[in-house]
């Protein structure tokens, strides 16, 4: 008989999102007379089209690959050079940064290579998280086998939880012992924290000097307002030699459906044999690519370079501007509901507290029951997350306003 991965086995219930699905389609088979009033303001997926320059590239890009002089067949799995220079050139180097057009891997998305990336790590890091944190992060190294069983907090054995609350601005701080592996993601999902210079500089020199890695997630950094904050975290010295960080098209250009995004290791990151020997990762990575991936369709790569045309920038400042928009009518509607609200300022997710004595599940029923909302309950982050919930402001400003309205409404 085959065996299968038992790490499996140790996941809690339902990953968050469809668990998410599944109350809502409950209530919607129980409730039908209010399904068509629901308004969805959990899971962050955008919702306006894509950008002209985007459908524009690509109606010429199908159009190539209808002629056999253009057509296009399976092409570089680290991404078309023409799109890694263009990323390189305006995300890094126009912004001061060292970072070479081969040091980009074009993906499907930064969630995928935010579990990929374990590929190539050992199964012997001590990793550390923050607590609440974007679910894909713990479930991955579940799967991977690099933890022990969960509480009944849901914390997982060998994990290092980083607390993240009011009282340091939800942006975890480095830990007093050393770990070898540290996910930060900033501006942060769930919370809508932004890290400071500061404190990646923090962080870089605790990498340095305990020679860890840290996995910077920067899926958002196109909704950071504030020109003081960092967007990157090669803006800080020394985390070319102890950074890896994820980049994704999926909020700025709205390409969910579409699914492109890109990962960059730099040549000088280096880790550990077991033996002691210095190996870098950016080899590992590529032959990882070269070997479990295909490629991203050469039409949704021409259709992320148009994001980078004058017009196409234009248009994803437009998109961002409206999301955002959207936050501060949803962070000013949960204010005056009575609700305290962090986030939203520089990031497109409202973080809330529930009001006294309520779990964030039993908000999440109570807000989709009487205002036919759907929010995300803070639980679902991790043991922190309990006692906060998230909105997101990925959706039409008509539904943001109302959402914001029913959210005043509401008898807390």
């Amino acid at each position: 008989m085959a065996l299968l991965n038992e790490n499996y086995l140790k996941l809690k219930a339902g990953y968050l999102f469809p668990e998410i699905a599944r109350r809502v389609k409950t209530f919607c088979a129980e409730k039908p007379e209010a399904a068509g009033r629901l308004i969805r303001c959990g899971i962050g997926d955008v919702t306006e089209p894509l950008p002209a320059a985007v459908i524009q590239a690509m109606h010429k890009a199908v159009d190539e690959m209808g002629v056999r002089n253009t057509f296009k067949g399976y092409g570089p799995e680290q991404g078309y050079d023409w799109l890694r220079q263009v990323i390189a050139q305006n995300d890094y180097r126009q912004r001061g940064l060292d970072v070479a057009d081969d040091e980009i891997f074009v993906s499907d998305g930064s969630k995928c290579d935010c579990g990929a990336i374990l590929d190539i790590l050992g199964d012997r890091n001590k990793i550390a998280i923050s607590d609440p944190v974007y679910p894909v992060y713990v479930d991955t190294n579940v799967m991977a086998g690099h933890t022990g069983v969960a509480n009944e907090d849901g914390r997982y054995g060998r994990l290092v939880y980083l607390p993240c609350r009011p009282a340091n601005g939800f942006v975890p701080e480095p830990p007093s012992k050393p770990v070898d592996v540290v996910y930060l993601c900033s501006p942060n999902n769930p919370t809508g924290a932004v890290a400071t210079r500061a404190q990646l500089e923090a962080w870089v020199q605790y990498a340095l000097k305990h020679q860890a890695i840290i996995l910077f997630d920067a899926a958002y950094e196109a909704y950071i307002q504030d020109p003081a904050l960092p967007h990157s975290i090669y803006e800080i010295p020394g985390a070319r030699e102890c950074a890896i960080e994820f980049r994704s098209f999926s909020k700025n250009g709205g390409f969910t459906g579409l699914r492109c995004a890109f990962t960059v290791v730099p040549k000088s990151l280096m880790a550990r044999t077991r033996g002691g020997e210095s190996q870098p990762l950016h080899p590992l990575w590529n032959r990882r690519s070269a070997t479990k991936f295909n490629g991203v369709s050469y039409v949704v790569q021409r259709a992320a370079e148009a994001l980078y045309t004058e017009e196409g920038k234009r248009q994803v400042s437009d998109l961002v501007k409206h999301y955002m928009g959207n936050a501060v009518v949803l962070r000013q509607g949960a204010k005056k509901a009575g609700l305290k609200a962090y986030g939203g300022e520089n990031a497109p997710y409202i973080w809330v507290r529930t009001p006294k004595g309520m779990t964030s599940w039993q908000v999440f029923d109570k807000i989709l029951g009487e205002a036919n909302v759907v929010i995300t309950p803070g639980s679902g982050f991790g043991s922190k997350g309990e006692g906060f919930f998230r909105i997101s402001a990925f959706n039409s400003r008509e539904n943001a306003e109302e959402v914001a309205r029913r959210l005043k409404e509401l008898a807390w």
